[in-house]
């Protein structure tokens, strides 16, 4: 039996003469007209402009799009930021409840007074007790009070005038 197993790493060669007849088969030469022989007709003419038309309208789409994206964006990231303010706002705010309700404590106000003002409860011997007579202060009205309507309009006013002279 034989076996036809190639132990080379190299590709077999083709003959020569095999290639140059094929490449020269192929190739064929094209002359290029000048680009002053070249006319478009009407028609194509429209549809070029048709799609350069079509064209610039898609870019003009996509980039409106675009831009309406890119302002989306920035009012979300005003948003996160506000809120990001706002609960941090809301955390002082509390935390400044908690201080003024912690302050208005009875106890935390005489220990303040008697440290910062340097203050002292009172002793019977400072207790000064006032009589006070049972008289009424209140005195009596003697002159004649007018309650005058200032809902009334200058009409009503020159009207009222008028008649009462």
């Amino acid at each position: 039996m034989a076996t036809r197993y190639q132990y080379e790493t190299s590709p077999r060669k083709l003959d020569p003469n095999i290639r140059k007849e094929k490449k020269k088969q192929n190739i064929k030469v094209v002359k290029d007209l000048p680009k002053q022989d070249i006319k478009l007709s009407k028609e194509q003419k429209k549809k070029h402009r048709k799609a350069t038309l079509l064209v610039i309208a898609i870019f003009a789409v996509l980039f409106t799009i675009s831009y309406r994206n890119t302002q989306i964006n920035e009012k979300f990231n005003e948003i996160q930021n506000l809120r990001t303010e706002l609960s941090s706002l809301q955390k002082e705010n509390e935390q400044l409840q908690v201080t003024i309700e912690n302050s208005l404590n009875l106890s935390n106000i005489e220990k303040q007074a008697k440290e910062k003002l340097g203050m002292q409860k009172l002793t019977n011997k400072q207790t000064v007790y006032v009589s006070l007579p049972k008289k009424d202060y209140i005195e009596s009205a003697t002159e004649k009070v007018e309650i005058s309507d200032t809902n009334e309009n200058w009409f009503q006013k020159l009207v009222d005038k008028i008649f009462n002279r």
